[in-house]
């Protein structure tokens, strides 16, 4: 067994108040589900909870698992001792290297200590200079900082680093929420954005085949998996946009063509949303990025549903968004070259200004638009992650 504890550290629960042991009942849960097949023990105090007991080969598969779990702030592998000072002076002078600059930062949250966390940084730092002469204090930007940190039952944790991880509110938090997604760059981080909060997902993939291939169909398959890391509950519904869009294409006008296809999106995923107890429809748009994210379009899309539409990236630029798909890797598989169904029948001039009005005198034209949706969801499909 690994001689290393990680210690885990929550951020904003503390701000529940009298709601406190409700989240943190939730992210107990989910991390003994996230570490679930990994033998080791938890230990959950307050403030702090540790995973200790495990083997040393599974620390990397441990912390790379934490990472995902919304609701931790950061995690750190320490060692532990008593609170003897000779046993705290022991482990320091191991941990601390022989040379370079050093400072001690101590936090005690078991009060009855007899040291504070001035006098016990005073007395450690005093125990490492005179033992390793080579080594010289910098408290503002040394090469190694020693953490300790004094907890209730006799033990006490030193470390160095300390791991970013997720943050966020623990899953299943904050209901339900459809998300809309298609195989770009965008959407996955639109969910992973909600999720963050604590909404758990139900990802609803519009795809045209045969327009469109099984493989961009697979690709949005990979990129729910990829969320199912962060947001376990997550399952993926497929439908089919076909019948529809060769209506539209046939029907309407070629610059109305987005504008309509995405109303009967809306109207479809309010359907989904309310079958899945989903409270709210969600989607990756980023104003003014494409013709269907101008505020005028967003207006007319908004019109057909009554569920509250959440867009996580709206003030973000493509650079930001992509910096959060790199990190939570979806980035890569986003670029996979395989069209989508908006591309099917795409204009060569679409609206960016459209009006109500004017789309309404389109969709009069469809004569058969209810019986398109219910068919439509007759034949969606549930996918198994």
């Amino acid at each position: 067994m690994s001689d290393n504890v990680i210690l885990i550290r929550f951020g904003e629960l503390y701000l529940k108040g009298k709601n406190l042991s409700f989240f943190e009942n939730k992210l107990k849960d989910n991390i003994r589900a996230k570490l679930h097949g990994i033998e080791c023990k938890l230990y959950f105090g307050r403030g702090r909870y540790v995973v200790k007991e495990y083997a040393s080969a599974d620390e990397d598969a441990i912390i790379f698992r934490l990472r995902q779990v919304f609701g931790i702030h950061s995690i750190s592998v320490a060692q532990r001792c008593g609170y003897e000072t000779d046993e705290i002076v022991a482990l320091a002078l191991k941990i601390v290297p022989d040379s370079g600059t050093f400072r001690v930062s101590s936090h005690r949250s078991f009060k009855k200590y007899p040291l504070n966390s001035m006098e016990l940084n005073r007395m450690l730092g005093e125990k490492l200079l005179l033992a390793k002469p080579a080594l010289s204090v910098d408290l503002h930007e040394p090469d190694f900082t020693l953490h300790v940190d004094v907890r209730e039952q006799g033990d006490v944790y030193l470390y160095a680093d300390t791991i970013a991880c997720a943050g966020g509110m623990p899953s299943d938090t904050a209901g339900n929420g459809l998300l809309l997604l298609s195989g770009g760059i965008d959407s996955p981080v639109a969910g992973y954005m909600l999720a963050k909060r604590g909404m758990n997902l139900t990802a609803l993939h519009f795809h045209s085949y045969p327009y469109t291939s099984q493989a961009a169909k697979d690709k949005a398959i990979d990129l729910a998996l990829k969320l199912k890391q962060y947001c376990p509950k997550l399952n993926l519904k497929c439908i089919s946009l076909t019948k529809i869009q060769e209506t539209i294409h046939n029907k309407c006008k070629p610059n109305y063509m987005i504008t309509l296809v995405r109303r009967f999106m809306m109207r479809i995923a309010q359907r989904v949303a309310v079958a899945e107890n989903c409270g709210c429809i969600i989607n990756g748009e980023s104003l003014g990025q494409v013709a269907s994210q101008t505020l005028e379009s967003i207006t007319v899309t908004n019109a057909v549903v009554s569920l509250p539409v959440f867009r996580p990236l709206i003030g973000m630029d493509k650079d930001e968004i992509i910096e959060i798909a790199e990190r939570i890797d979806t980035f890569k598989k986003s670029i996979e070259p395989y069209d989508d169904c908006c591309t099917v029948f795409l204009p060569d001039f679409p609206l960016i200004k459209p009006t109500i009005e004017k789309v309404e005198e389109q969709e009069i034209r469809i004569e058969n638009y209810n019986e398109l949706i219910d068919e439509a969801l007759q034949n969606i499909e549930s996918i198994e992650l």
